[in-house]
């Protein structure tokens, strides 16, 4: 037997603000999902990508370290290594430029910093959704229950009854737009979170990476955990 109540009587009669909340919710429902689901997928594969960095430090020089990273062209960790590698030749081997100011310290320093910003940026797109969404589908969902709750009592008061069987129905349909709105935010704030701890812990493997390679292409020598430097390759093999 159909039931009188549930969310398909909601739909069925509710008017067109109830159902634009509704569909409002679910697309927000939908597009904070995508971003979950794509993220986290890019997420697992930085994480592998950063595991698998540290094997760039045992090769016998750069060109056979750039091979271990792979030939993504998404491979952060390779991307660093080659605009690193790109700043040393270019402020070694360049004709009087603004930049000269500047020590081959400072310039690899720089030129590593904005390839680490703009991966950040790209790590970062989409969250904005997560917390646009986790913030405001509360408030959606409690927009629909009010216009639904007013209509209800409207309702109610034509009909010239109120006991409470039928005051019940339609007020607790009212109150699964306020439902539907925490559906929607929970797993919003919850993955949002996820995510930037997840973000957090590549940008700090890659933090340690680009630390890494500014010892690399100004001394020719690794820092490591010990405090001391472990010769590693040439830059004239790079």
């Amino acid at each position: 037997m159909n039931s009188q109540f549930g969310l398909a009587n909601v739909w069925s009669q509710g008017d067109i603000v109830t159902k634009s909340v509704a569909v409002l919710l679910l697309a927000m429902s939908l597009a904070s999902w995508m971003v979950i689901i794509i993220k986290t997928l890019d997420l697992i594969k930085y994480k592998k990508i950063a595991r698998a960095s540290e094997d760039f430090w045992h090769s016998e020089d750069f060109a056979a370290g750039l091979t271990k990273l792979g030939a993504d062209p998404t491979n952060p960790f390779r991307q660093l290594a080659l605009e690193g590698r790109e700043a040393t030749l270019h402020h070694r081997n360049t004709k009087a430029h603004l930049h000269d100011a500047l020590d081959v310290s400072d310039w690899v320093t720089r030129t590593l910093r904005n390839a680490i910003d703009e991966f950040t940026a790209k790590l970062q797109s989409g969250l904005a959704i997560l917390a646009s969404v986790g913030s405001t589908a509360p408030f959606v969902g409690l927009f629909g229950t009010v216009w639904g709750i007013y209509h209800a009592l409207l309702s109610i008061g034509a009909a010239g009854q109120a006991t409470i069987d039928k005051v019940a129905g339609p007020i607790g349909e009212s109150l699964i737009m306020t439902a539907l709105g925490l559906a929607v935010a929970i797993p919003a704030v919850l993955g949002y979170n996820a995510l930037v701890r997840g973000n957090k812990g590549v940008l700090q493997k890659l933090s340690r990476f680009a630390h890494d390679l500014h010892a690399y292409f100004v001394t020719g020598a690794r820092v490591s955990a010990g405090g001391q430097q472990a010769n590693v390759v040439s830059m004239k093999k790079a």
